[in-house]
């Protein structure tokens, strides 16, 4: 009860110090909104902008891929013999055709020297037969006999000639041979190698693409490639076939190239980064931070009447150079936001800026 008679007896004095508190609070809240009205903080923000734009694009392709020889054989014995001579350098380019090596054929050299006496004595044989038939004095059947003798003879005696011919190692196309390692006097065997020869001029080239990107692949796209071993140094070719079968693994398919190569600088076994262009188009483009997203959707800000922000969707392609591209939902020439994107928002107004003006330092002026 004390309490509220020493309450009663205050409340006067408080009045007027309490109604100076409320004046002042008003007051300072009619300067904020004044300051919020009049000193900036309700202006539209400044952003850059520009217009949709037409560009050539197209599909860009990168691959790690093995580099082939175009020809690749290894020679091996085809029997077991003591190598006679071998007539190679290191690495050194034959022509096809050009003995490689030989091996040790006595044996059947002089089996051939039989089988050709033989050969020549039934084919004697078979002509006094005749002169014979001619005066009656030797049947048909005795002259076919002799003739499948001299067929017999003549049989054996190219049996034998392969026999040597297996003992003659010949390069089957032109290339270049690799390092030796027979010798003359060493014993070899069925299957033993005795060089490898390669055809590099032209490298075949493999790499895969994922089964997504064969619509862009095709016979006689131009490829680049770059090896390690040549910084900055490019080699071009075509792409000469396409796998039919695609992995059903890794979903890609094999893709083969052919580059030439007269220089003999790409040697069979190298890694390249291959580098393919398909679907040359031209196309609308727009700056790369231009384009927001949200969830699934891909937009931009468009500037619309009054100055005012639009958000429309658009379908995106591919990205390349800080420019992206604009399948659907603008058009050429629309002005869009370009720079600014985070102080946008839909339907909020903004004083448009153009950016060349603004690197060269020229006033702006917001756009009617």
């Amino acid at each position: 009860m004390s309490k509220r008679l020493s309450f009663h007896r205050l409340t006067p004095s408080l009045v007027p110090l309490l109604l100076l508190a409320a004046g002042c609070s008003q007051g300072e809240a009619k300067d904020d909104a004044a300051k919020g009205s009049g000193g900036g903080g309700g202006r539209a923000p400044s952003v850059f902008v520009g217009t949709v734009a037409t560009a050539s694009l197209s599909d860009r392709i990168e691959a790690v891929g093995t580099a082939v020889a175009n020809e690749q054989a290894s020679l091996n014995s085809t029997v077991n013999e003591r190598i006679e001579s071998v007539r190679f350098a290191d690495g050194a380019f034959v022509p096809k055709g050009a003995v490689i090596a030989t091996l040790l054929q006595a044996e059947e050299s002089a089996n051939l020297g039989v089988q050709s006496a033989r050969l020549k004595e039934a084919e004697l044989q078979l002509a006094r037969l005749r002169q014979l038939q001619a005066q009656g004095f030797a049947t048909k059947a005795r002259i076919d006999e002799q003739v499948a003798a001299v067929e017999t003879a003549r049989a054996q005696g190219n049996a034998v000639r392969a026999q040597i011919g297996d003992r003659v190692i010949r390069a089957p196309f032109s290339g270049w041979l690799t390092l030796r390692r027979v010798s003359p006097g060493a014993i070899v065997t069925t299957g033993t190698p005795i060089a490898t020869i390669v055809d590099y001029s032209r490298i075949k080239l493999d790499f895969t693409v994922p089964e997504l990107l064969l619509a862009t692949i095709r016979p006689g796209l131009a490829i680049e490639a770059t090896a390690p071993a040549f910084p900055g140094e490019t080699f071009t070719g075509t792409v000469a076939s396409i796998d039919p079968l695609v992995d059903p693994v890794t979903r890609a398919v094999t893709v083969r190239a052919l580059l030439p190569n007269p220089q003999l600088k790409l040697r069979p076994g190298m890694l390249l980064t291959v580098e393919l262009s398909g679907r040359p188009r031209q196309t609308l483009v727009v700056p790369e931070l231009a384009v927001l997203g949200q969830g699934g959707e891909n937009f931009v800000y468009r500037v619309g009447q009054d100055n005012k922000a639009v958000r429309t969707p658009v379908e995106i392609g591919i990205k390349r150079d800080g420019k992206v591209e604009i399948r659907s939902g603008l058009s050429a020439g629309t002005r869009i936001v370009i720079d600014g994107t985070v102080k946008v928002r839909d339907g909020g107004a903004i004083r448009p800026v153009d950016p060349q003006a603004a690197r060269a330092g020229r006033p702006q002026k917001a756009a009617a």
